[in-house]
């Protein structure tokens, strides 16, 4: 893990912690980690890539023997729904795509459509539950997310799968690597390869 601020390190290293250990997304990991570290709500946080680093860590002491199952688990579901919604150019995401996940982690798939609504009509076609919220997407602009639950039998866990719903030319500038020149989300073939490469 790089060198940092110690205390920017001890939020990363208790919030990496609640990441693994309860599911929880990084924004409310890290506000959780000031709280539980009794440090002011204004305490300046970590990034996600110092937050990430620590996850890595974290997992490698205390998950080592099982999250490489349960990662190639969601990432079997992930696959199985990306080539249901083969026609909304679904991307993977979130810690699924950049191998962080274990059993408590949800699948984010962000759909490229034509139509905002065709989606929705799909998974409404296919009697598919679901509910629709507001979230916050790519570039800081509010968009629907349709959030199902969906088994994972090899982990007998029911999982969250949420689908961002984004404009169909909204993939051109979604697929500029980040900061560290990793690819932010994956389609379908590029899951498959990693899916290989992991065998």
């Amino acid at each position: 893990m790089q060198d940092t601020d110690p205390l920017k390190l001890e939020v990363a290293q208790v919030a990496a912690a609640l990441v693994v250990d309860e599911g929880l997304e990084y924004g409310a990991a890290k506000r959780r980690a000031l709280k539980q570290l009794g440090l002011p709500p204004r305490t300046p946080l970590p990034d996600n890539d110092l937050v990430d680093d620590a996850v890595r860590e974290h997992i490698a002491i205390f998950c080592g023997d099982t999250q490489p199952a349960e990662l190639r688990a969601l990432r079997e579901l992930a696959l199985v729904w990306m080539q249901r919604l083969a026609e909304f150019r679904p991307h993977l995401a979130g810690a699924v795509w950049h191998g962080t996940a274990t059993r408590l982690s949800d699948i984010y798939l962000q759909l490229f459509c034509d139509d905002p609504k065709s989606a929705e009509l799909s998974l409404i076609e296919h009697q598919v539950d679901f509910e629709v919220s507001r979230v916050t997407g790519l570039h800081g602009e509010a968009v629907d997310a349709l959030s199902l639950r969906s088994l994972c039998k090899p982990i007998n866990e029911t999982i969250g799968v949420h689908l961002m719903i984004y404009d169909h030319d909204d993939v051109r500038g979604a697929l500029r690597p980040d900061g560290r020149g990793r690819s932010p989300r994956g389609d379908a073939a590029a899951l498959a390869r990693l899916l290989e490469a992991t065998a």
